[in-house]
């Protein structure tokens, strides 16, 4: 069974990732819409949408590099969210997954 999804599905998963995900930075909380990376984890996530909510935010949230510092670093997203927002990112992406 595939679990593709057309480009309106993928905006409509990126919205909802765009408004509930943020990085965190202090007490200063960044949201991925803001930072440009929400439709990148939409599509990343679909990739893995066959292998459960689960799998599909934890890879999803591994790929996704996030430059800092003008590109001297490099860390992947899943390090910059707090620990909450990775359980968001499986609800947000149940309905999606097969």
């Amino acid at each position: 069974m595939s679990t593709s999804i057309d480009s309106s599905q993928i905006n409509e998963l990126a919205a909802s990732v765009a408004e509930r995900l943020f990085i965190q930075v202090g007490s200063w909380n960044l949201y991925l819409g803001d930072a440009g990376l929400a439709k990148d984890l939409a599509i990343e996530c679909q990739a893995y949408f066959e292998q459960g909510a689960n799998v599909a935010a934890r890879k999803g949230l591994e790929a996704i590099q996030v430059k800092l510092g003008g590109g001297k670093t490099t860390l992947p997203l899943s390090r910059l969210i707090p620990p909450n927002q990775f359980f968001d990112l499986e609800e947000i992406l149940e309905p999606y997954c097969g």
